[in-house]
């Protein structure tokens, strides 16, 4: 087992299970809500997350990381079920990913758009940092639909 897996991955599989949560607490109809003067719905935020794991997932195995990915399944946004399973597809590979990593693979360097490069336990580090974003982001749209935060996300983001 490489370092990050040992001493890092619980906060990456912990954040995991907060997006699950807030998965739960959603129905099909709320992933259609939109706080107003944006064109992005809250299924479509969620969506976004997905692609930005992808995009991750990505870079570890080819070390150059590209935003380019969009989901093709059309509707994903509009099924908490389906994002459920995606979702789930994405830990699956995000774990075995890192997980296959030695200890001298953190230390590569993954190429990043615009000529910047980091090595890849960062990377990993700057994926959590992604993930608490969008945990920001999701407050928003929970607290324009007056509707309560799971607990593990209130008791952690606020």
């Amino acid at each position: 087992m490489n370092r990050f897996m040992q001493d890092k991955w619980s906060w990456i599989d912990g954040s995991h299970g907060m997006r699950t949560g807030i998965l739960d607490a959603l129905t099909d109809a709320d992933l259609a809500f939109n706080p107003g003067g944006q064109n992005m719905t809250l299924g479509a935020l969620i969506r976004e997350m997905g692609e930005v794991e992808h995009s991750y997932i990505e870079s570890l195995k080819t070390f150059k990381q590209s935003w380019d990915y969009r989901n093709p399944e059309p509707g994903i946004d509009t099924s908490v079920a389906r994002l459920k399973a995606w979702f789930e597809a994405l830990d699956a590979d995000l774990q075995a990913t890192a997980s296959a990593l030695s200890d001298e693979d953190l230390s590569k360097t993954v190429e990043r758009p615009g000529g910047y490069a980091m090595p890849v336990e960062t990377q990993l580090d700057v994926y959590l940092q992604a993930l608490l974003i969008f945990f920001g982001k999701v407050t928003i749209f929970f607290k324009a639909m007056d509707k309560p935060l799971p607990p593990s996300v209130g008791e952690y983001i606020g």
